[in-house]
């Protein structure tokens, strides 16, 4: 008997150890967000551009567009947005799966965004942690690295 308790007593602990462990589970994915994403945003599933109703899978870097009548997955935009501008059109952030499935409440929410060009992206920002994203100018993201050192030192001091 005691030995049936024993052992119901360690299943049990074990199990409530992998609970635990799976609420403190945390997901960034800041190095996969494209330069053209926007800022503020540690985690993205997708990105809706509302001027030609287009996701962006982050994770799978590809673009799910609607095209006659299936949602098709794709490394790049179809050709008729061939000339589009990522970087100048607005994104929304949508962490759900598989958002396109109500694409019409989507559309819907978001089609005040359509046409704005007011957002801050990635390859603009100045914020560390985006440094992986400053391969063109190393030397910016150095700087950057230093100077956020500095601020952290003077506010141990304080």
């Amino acid at each position: 008997m005691k030995k049936l308790i024993l052992s119901t007593a360690i299943f049990f602990s074990c199990l409530s150890i992998q609970i635990v462990k799976a609420q403190l589970s945390v997901n960034i994915n800041i190095g996969s967000q494209p330069e053209w994403g926007p800022v503020g945003y540690d985690h993205v599933d997708y990105y809706y551009i509302p001027d030609i109703d287009t996701y962006y899978d982050v994770p799978a870097h590809q673009y799910v567009y609607y095209n006659n009548n299936a949602w098709v997955h794709s490394r790049a935009l179809p050709a008729k947005y061939k000339n589009y501008n990522l970087y100048n059109g607005y994104k929304v952030v949508v962490n759900e799966h598989t958002p396109w499935v109500h694409n019409d409440i989507i559309r819907t929410k978001y089609v005040g965004y359509k046409d704005h060009k007011s957002q801050v992206i990635i390859r603009d920002s100045h914020d560390v942690k985006y440094a992986k994203h400053w391969t063109n100018n190393s030397r910016k993201a150095v700087k950057a690295m230093k100077k956020e050192r500095k601020n952290e030192r003077k506010k141990d001091k304080h």
